[in-house]
């Protein structure tokens, strides 16, 4: 993974986080923020956006992260603030809470898609960040993991929608369930797929 955007700053000596999202596209469960402070000039081979990982690979990364970062902050927005403030906005509520559960001092921060508005510190937005910033990257695989895990512990509570296998995403079994049982507590009201079987 070419890094550019971090040996930038690496070579200007600001100590900044990378910060993403995972969840956006779900029909349940919260969207998840991490954001991850490397060691200057940190390398891991093989890294890249989490969604082009294996579940086994990210695991394997989520645990090489941990014992390199300097910090790493998670934070969320629940299926009712999706409903309240809308997807990007909830995104961004997500985002601004993970760099707020760092606990190490942080100069600004890079994230993958947008600039984040009114955050604390400078940010920069990059378009698919998570493919051209090592720091971007390893907030993805924490993001994700994470989430992933809350899941497939939601699926406990509620496993005719089988949360454990898409992870509150639209697969045919979770819209067949859905249309046959209706939604959970988890489920976001104001998603077109759900929004459509509550008007029936």
């Amino acid at each position: 993974m070419k890094s550019k955007h971090d040996y930038t700053l690496w070579n200007k000596g600001v100590t900044f986080c990378g910060v993403d999202e995972v969840g956006r596209g779900a029909l349940a469960g919260p969207v998840v923020a991490a954001a991850v402070i490397l060691p200057s000039f940190t390398y891991i081979a093989g890294i890249k956006d989490s969604k082009q990982l294996t579940p086994k690979a990210r695991e394997r990364f989520y645990s090489i992260i941990k014992g390199k970062a300097l910090a790493i902050g998670i934070g969320s927005a629940t299926h009712r603030e999706i409903d309240r403030f809308n997807i990007r906005n909830a995104s961004f509520l997500a985002m601004k809470r993970a760099i707020k559960a760092l606990d190490y001092e942080c100069d600004s921060a890079l994230v993958d898609g947008f600039t984040i508005p009114k955050c604390e510190m400078p940010t920069k937005g990059i378009v698919k960040g998570d493919e051209k910033s090592i720091s971007i990257a390893c907030a993805s695989i924490i993001a994700k993991v994470t989430r992933d895990r809350l899941m497939v512990i939601m699926h406990n509570q509620y496993p005719e929608y089988d949360f454990a296998e898409n992870k509150g995403y639209p697969s045919p079994h979770h819209l067949k369930v859905l249309k046959k049982i209706g939604p959970s507590f988890l489920h976001r009201k104001s998603f077109q797929p759900v929004k459509k079987v509550l008007s029936k």
